[in-house]
């Protein structure tokens, strides 16, 4: 059985230093949101961020290339986490979303009211 790929465009309107700068600071917290703990290693070439991350016995590696406009996303799931690979997606869409969200059109309605 081989791997399973995921992989998704995380739209945003925050520009590539903002995005780059929110994903530096989040990727620390990753560990904390994987179920029995994690090991992640990362490390930036450029504005591409390589992910390693071990858990449950699993590897994962994902690729996230920060653009001016969205954040591309690619993960090879191991044959283990196959059968989770659409609530795997989903979650970090949620995620990511939730992290490149530009708050300041949120501030500008309530002010506009």
């Amino acid at each position: 059985m081989s791997n399973t790929p995921i992989a998704f465009d995380l739209p945003h309107s925050l520009g590539q230093a903002e995005a780059r700068r929110r994903i530096e600071n989040g990727v620390g917290s990753l560990k904390d949101h994987i179920p029995g703990g994690a090991e992640v290693r990362s490390s930036w070439s450029g504005d591409q961020l390589g992910l390693q991350i071990m858990a449950m016995g699993q590897e994962v590696n994902a690729r996230l290339d920060v653009r001016e406009s969205l954040v591309h996303l690619e993960m090879l799931l191991p044959p283990a986490l196959a059968f989770f690979a659409r609530p795997i997606e989903l979650a970090l869409k949620r995620g990511g979303e939730s992290m490149l969200e530009d708050k300041t059109k949120d501030k500008a309605k309530g002010k506009a009211r």
